[in-house]
């Protein structure tokens, strides 16, 4: 079998033009195939628990399919249409080679929403990242070779990365070097239009900067102290310009929050108002491009932005919606949720998804069509449980007209309360109606009255806040018999019916 070091070399050949050869396109896709090969021993089962094989430790597998490089472009054309050209590495520690591939199909997709040109991508298997390099030194070496060969400036990594470890990867690879949460913050500065929005990913990004900060040289000492003859009470170091760095992106992110705070009491008033009205909340959560706004539109006709990409949805929506037995609730569209979603987003985006944690039902939306929906329906859970909402939920199979029907089979059985539909054909969506009808929370009095038609608001409210089950006209009124909450029926008390 070739060996790591053999691949190494046909890299190094590519990279150098002084040792290039005609071989040198074979020998390299001759060490690809037989790499293969021995992960294929791997899938049959010849491995022995956790013990990897040496070969496979030392390997960086290539993922197919991730390139995303345009192809008959003039040079002009090209130089105009040019976006950052990017390396995906992942680093696989548990599960398959699938679902190592399939997280790092993701991340594709992220650096594509992102605006990259995704070139290449390869998955290294170790028992745990490299504390110092992530991949470890040696692989960082074949990267970097693979990173000339390819011509990228940046390596995007399928993980948080330590500043150390950003630091020691880049010095290797001599390009930039990003890792998950700084590609994800970066689709949600794109993508934030409110006021809010933006305030929210502003304090995730300080929070994420703030400990990798880093200087070079005199910029370390922009403030010196008095020892070169300053006079009395400047000795000393002083304040090093990381540290005044960090003292102004302390006191920005300390302003952020006030704000946010700010803006949480408008959104919490309204939820008030809501509660006091009884006006049942049903929220929408589910994975990024689930196709949650399109639910929302095929729901309320809303009109709101639908994208085919990741996190096209920051800023919550509210919409009135109304149920197939004529009564009110509200839908909110809430930040889709990722794996290994920043932990920064979250504590940042805590006042958004409140509406989730704060609603009655939640409409968990999962893409029917993806290769891994199990995996989508597990990662948005937890972000819930992170948010500390405990709240009944309705499983929604979107997609389902391109979904596979076992996969559909499959769901429905899993999960409890589920029904498929699709929000771009509407199959499906009568009966979803219908399901968040029986699940909403009912008024908890039944009342008969007899209302004159000088008090029509209080009809027109017994419709809005409470379940009308029968309604009459008659000479003297309007005969109501409707399900209501306490402080509703309280007002209908006066009004009682007729003798029949």
């Amino acid at each position: 079998m070739t060996s790591s070091s053999s691949f190494s070399q046909a890299a190094q050949n590519l990279a150098d033009p002084r040792t290039a050869d005609p071989r040198t396109e074979s020998l390299r896709a001759d060490a690809l195939m037989e790499e293969d090969v021995a992960w294929s021993h791997e899938i049959d089962g010849e491995r022995d628990g956790d013990q990897f094989d040496r070969s496979d430790r030392a390997a960086l597998r290539r993922v197919a399919g991730l390139s995303t490089e345009l192809e008959d472009v003039t040079e002009v054309e090209y130089r105009q249409l040019r976006l950052e050209r990017v390396v995906l590495v992942g680093v696989w520690t548990t599960g398959t080679v699938y679902d190592a591939e399939n997280s790092l199909a993701e991340l594709a997709a992220l650096a594509e929403t992102a605006g990259a040109l995704v070139l290449d991508g390869v998955i290294q298997r170790r028992d745990k990242p490299d504390p110092a390099t992530y991949i470890g030194s040696g692989k960082a070496a074949e990267l970097r070779d693979i990173v000339l060969d390819s011509g990228a400036d940046t390596v995007v990594c399928d993980g948080e990365l330590s500043p150390g470890q950003l630091i020691h990867l880049e010095d290797v690879v001599k390009v930039k070097v990003v890792d998950r949460t700084a590609l994800i913050l970066d689709i949600f500065a794109q993508h934030a239009k409110s006021r809010e929005g933006k305030a929210q990913v502003a304090l995730a990004q300080m929070q994420y900067m703030l400990p990798r900060l880093r200087g070079w040289g005199q910029s370390l000492s922009r403030q010196m102290g008095g020892g070169g003859g300053g006079g009395m009470a400047t000795r000393g170091p002083g304040e090093t310009k990381i540290e005044t760095d960090r003292r102004r992106i302390r006191e920005k992110m300390a302003k952020m929050r006030r704000e946010i705070a700010e803006m949480k009491t408008g959104r919490e008033i309204k939820r008030q108002e809501r509660r006091r009205r009884k006006v049942p909340s049903v929220a929408i959560a589910g994975y990024t491009n689930a196709g949650k706004s399109s639910l929302l539109n095929r729901l309320t006709g809303a009109g709101v932005l639908v994208e085919n990409a990741l996190f096209a949805t920051l800023d919550p929506t509210v919409r009135r919606a109304e149920t197939p037995g004529g009564r009110l609730y509200t839908l909110a569209d809430t930040v889709g949720f990722v794996r290994h979603l920043p932990h920064h987003l979250v504590e940042a985006f805590r006042s958004t998804m409140e509406e989730v944690g704060d609603s009655d039902l939640i409409l968990h939306v999962v893409d029917g069509s993806h290769p891994a929906p199990d995996e989508q329906l597990a990662a948005v859970r937890e972000v819930i449980r992170e948010v500390g909402g405990d709240v009944r939920e309705i499983v929604v199979i979107n997609k389902a007209d391109a979904a596979d029907p076992l996969v559909l089979q499959r769901l429905l059985r899993a999960e409890r309360d589920a029904v498929a539909v699709s929000a771009r054909t509407g199959a499906g969506i009568a009966e979803l109606l219908e399901l968040i009808d029986a699940e909403l929370p009912r008024p908890e009095v039944e009342v008969e009255v007899l209302v004159p038609y000088t008090q029509g608001a209080l009809v027109s409210r017994t419709h809005a806040e409470g379940e009308v089950i029968s309604e009459e006209h008659t000479p003297e009124g309007t005969v109501l018999k409707a399900r209501v909450h306490e402080e509703l029926a309280a007002a209908l008390a006066p009004y009682v019916p007729v003798a029949r």
